[in-house]
């Protein structure tokens, strides 16, 4: 049986150093922890019909209200 991936899961993979990448409103992003309660969203598809910051600082807040419209999360881990 497949577990569901939660917020809280997102969030504990955050804080052990994950990058996720997601899928919002038809743009591809990616968002790593940059300090406590500081998140930082990179945005990496290119749509001329919609354009968006390609770098935005956001809080944790922030993420917990777009976790539920997130698709195609994948995540990986960050190499020092």
């Amino acid at each position: 049986m497949e577990e569901k991936y939660t917020f809280e899961m997102m969030w504990e993979d955050l804080n052990n150093g994950y990058q996720i990448y997601f899928t919002y409103v038809r743009n591809r992003y990616l968002l790593f922890k940059t300090a406590q309660n500081c998140y930082t969203q990179k945005l990496l598809s290119d749509s001329h019909k919609n354009p968006q910051p390609k770098m935005s600082m956001i809080t944790l807040k922030r993420v917990k209200e777009m976790f539920p419209f997130m698709e195609n999360i994948e995540f990986k881990v960050i190499n020092d």
